[in-house]
């Protein structure tokens, strides 16, 4: 649970980074995601290809989740 919830908060990090970052391009289908670290819920630095030691990683986000409703 708790690897969930910090896998969780990263991914929306690094969301939030990704579309604010000025001149960020999107990346092509297939393509790989640059290597980038984060801090985790704990304020550890979490790193993509840590995480993709692991086995694959999934990015996803809700919009509605930083939105009023």
């Amino acid at each position: 649970m708790r690897t969930s919830l910090l896998l969780r908060s990263v991914l929306a990090a690094v969301l939030m980074s990704v579309a604010f970052a000025s001149g960020a391009g999107a990346l092509e289908v297939g393509q790989k995601a640059p290597d980038f670290a984060l801090n985790g819920t704990d304020g550890k630095p979490v790193k993509l290809s840590d995480l993709t030691a692991k086995g694959p990683v999934v990015l996803y986000t809700f919009i509605a989740a930083f939105t009023p409703t």
